[in-house]
């Protein structure tokens, strides 16, 4: 049995079968029922648009049902341990995905479950986001190996998750940050990734720039202060002009218009962003049926 808690939890190999196996599926538009008869649990502490969206249409393509319980609503943690929950709400289902405010509960959850746990998004990464950017870069760009990735603004869960992305399919990433922004050292030191507050020469010849917003959930209190030091740090069509001419524009959404991104910069022709959105659903596909098919 494997766990989704990070992308380092596969292979590359591991990762380009489901991308394969996403690809197909988007086109061919398989009616095939593979996971008829199987049960997804969705339990979510956090808000959530195109994952708990993507995981219900997803499961109901390949014939299986999907339920959505917010931990509002379970007693996950409160009245029992973690532990205890986990155990008897994996021995009912065939899947979880967990969208939760801290990793540790995902990792506590996925030691003593019976089946596979997916993180739908954590405090530290977002594995199932970065498996339909790598579909998105593949459908444009083809083989990702040995291009140059350029991650611009906060250093948070997405950005961590492209560090591994970077090390498991071999491609150069730079960071364009503010310095204190940047994580510990620990993480740059271990990193192959180039982490620079020279956002234009991070941007030179890129293949792909990607960002997100500079202010997560949960970390709103800090918006004025955020939004004033990340200015600088905006994408915008000028400096995607310092990129390759045909280079890639994503951002896994929601965006700030005005803020991370330019008022224009979805609809700019380098934007693949609502095809980036769209790939959630096929490349979730892939990964259940990695998952539960195996």
């Amino acid at each position: 049995m494997t766990h989704f808690l990070n992308l380092k939890d596969l292979s590359s190999n591991q990762i380009e079968e489901i991308l394969l196996r996403a690809s197909r599926l988007k086109k061919e538009r398989d009616p095939t029922k593979h996971l008829e008869g199987k049960f997804l649990a969705l339990i979510f502490e956090k808000a959530s648009t195109r994952t708990r969206i993507s995981f219900e249409v997803a499961m109901h393509q390949l014939g299986g049902l999907a339920s959505f319980f917010p931990i509002s609503e379970l007693h996950l943690g409160r009245g029992e341990p973690l532990e205890d929950t986990a155990k008897v709400i994996s021995s009912m289902v065939d899947a979880v995905v967990l969208r939760t405010l801290s990793h540790k509960t995902i990792d506590k959850f996925a030691s003593v479950s019976s089946v596979p746990v997916i993180n739908g998004l954590s405090d530290l990464s977002h594995p199932c986001q970065l498996l339909a950017d790598l579909l998105t870069f593949y459908e444009n760009k083809g083989d990702i190996k040995g291009k140059k990735i350029t991650w611009v603004g906060d250093y948070n869960n997405m950005c961590y998750s492209y560090i591994e992305a970077s090390e498991l399919m071999d491609f150069k990433l730079h960071i364009a940050c503010p310095k204190e922004y940047w994580p510990a050292e620990e993480i740059i030191n271990n990193s192959s990734a180039l982490f620079t507050e020279d956002i234009e020469n991070a941007v030179m010849e890129s293949d792909l720039v990607t960002t997100d917003v500079w202010v997560s959930m949960g970390n709103e209190e800090q918006s004025k202060k955020r939004n004033k030091i990340f200015k600088k740090f905006q994408v915008n069509p000028k400096l995607m002009d310092f990129a390759k001419e045909d280079a890639i524009f994503l951002h896994c959404l929601p965006a700030k218009r005005g803020l991370e991104i330019s008022e224009n910069m979805l609809e700019d022709k380098r934007s693949r962003v609502w095809e980036q959105a769209v790939n959630r659903l096929h490349a979730q596909k892939g990964l259940l049926l990695f998952l539960l098919t195996n």
